[in-house]
């Protein structure tokens, strides 16, 4: 999916006990001890099949549309995470968030503020993103990339790329050859 409108007045009944379902499921998520089987099995439950093995998400976490998630294997995401997917994220295997990071896939129209405009997020393997930084809508981070803390990304980050600032800007590129991949 590369550009999506949805009309947020169009939803379907289904669609809207979907959402509630979801939100209820994050709501007893955030209120649960973590490291559980019953958390584990919220998690589950919340992203199906869609989280990958030994993957940790740090409650709480807030956002909508987690059914547009796939989160690969050994991916750390901190607290405080707010993950609006309606566009669609993916996070690829070995990825790392620090706390509070978010992940905006979906905006509102300029004139019609009932109208989301969604594009994917695709944050690649190995990516390391800081504390407080934001990936805005059709940004891809690259592989092995690092997202410094308090960016504001709106541009895409090229493999080993280390991007910070608002908005964020490439300031130096790791050497691939000290990876492991």
């Amino acid at each position: 999916m590369d550009f999506e409108r949805v009309d947020m007045r169009e939803i379907t009944p289904e669609e809207m006990a979907e959402a509630g379902r979801m939100a209820e499921t994050v709501f007893k998520l955030n209120h649960t001890m973590q490291n559980t089987d019953e958390y584990n099995n919220l998690l589950k439950e919340l992203f199906g099949d869609n989280l990958g093995e030994n993957s940790r998400i740090m409650p709480p976490i807030a956002g909508a549309a987690f059914d547009h998630i796939k989160i690969g294997d050994n991916v750390f995401i901190n607290s405080n995470s707010l993950l609006m997917a309606r566009g669609g994220i993916t996070i690829e295997d070995d990825v790392m968030f620090a706390a509070n990071v978010q992940l905006l896939s979906n905006n509102h129209d300029e004139y019609d503020r009932q109208v989301l405009t969604c594009k994917p997020i695709h944050i690649k393997k190995g990516a390391w993103i800081g504390a407080g930084a934001s990936i805005l809508p059709g940004v891809t981070v690259g592989k092995y990339a690092i997202v410094g803390a308090g960016a504001i990304v709106t541009k895409d980050v090229g493999d080993y790329e280390v991007a910070v600032g608002v908005p964020a800007k490439v300031v130096k590129t790791l050497d691939k050859d000290k990876f492991d991949d």
